[in-house]
């Protein structure tokens, strides 16, 4: 059965989309900004309220783009803790797709961020061998092939037994 992320993975990808998009705002800040005054000494204050209310408009554009990438990651995210395997479908435009056998699983980490911590989730790193995708490096580095971002805390405790007691049961040949 398909479990769904917690709420609180919202503020995860909200938080991701605000630091993309932080770039395009002072670049653009960058560009506005020396035209701005350029322009203020030919036109003098209607150069300045356009300046801000362009700045203004900008600023609304980016929450919203950060909304909605926050509401279908969500949406789109999904995993699935199955008898054999561990499987992850994520995606808003290109879909992805991970199937993490429990024979590749070398050890299950449990993280919980500042924001976790408000949210009451913790996020899920499943390491298997020979396996780290880089992620973008402000946020810590790496993950691993079964990164699941926001699990209620008590769900990703039970998660991480059950990975570890199907891992002791291969491991021992039953």
């Amino acid at each position: 059965m398909k479990e769904k992320l917690h709420p609180g993975a919202r503020w995860l990808f909200r938080m991701k989309a605000y630091s993309s998009l932080l770039f395009l705002i002072i670049i653009l800040a960058f560009v506005i900004g020396p035209s701005s005054v350029i322009l203020a000494g030919s036109f003098g204050a209607i150069s300045w309220l356009i300046a801000i209310v362009s700045f203004l408009v900008l600023v609304t554009f980016i929450l919203i783009m950060a909304e909605v990438y926050a509401r279908l990651s969500y949406k789109f995210w999904n995993y699935e803790i199955g008898e054999d395997n561990i499987r992850l479908e994520r995606g808003i435009i290109w879909k992805r797709y991970s199937n993490v056998p429990y024979e590749r699983i070398q050890n299950v980490d449990i993280h919980r961020g500042i924001i976790a911590r408000i949210f009451g989730f913790s996020s899920l790193l499943i390491q298997t061998a020979g396996y780290s995708m880089p992620v973008n490096m402000r946020a810590g580095g790496y993950h691993s092939e079964g990164y699941i971002p926001a699990v209620e805390e008590n769900q990703a405790e039970k998660i991480r037994e059950h990975i570890l007691k199907k891992l002791k049961h291969k491991r021992q040949g039953f």
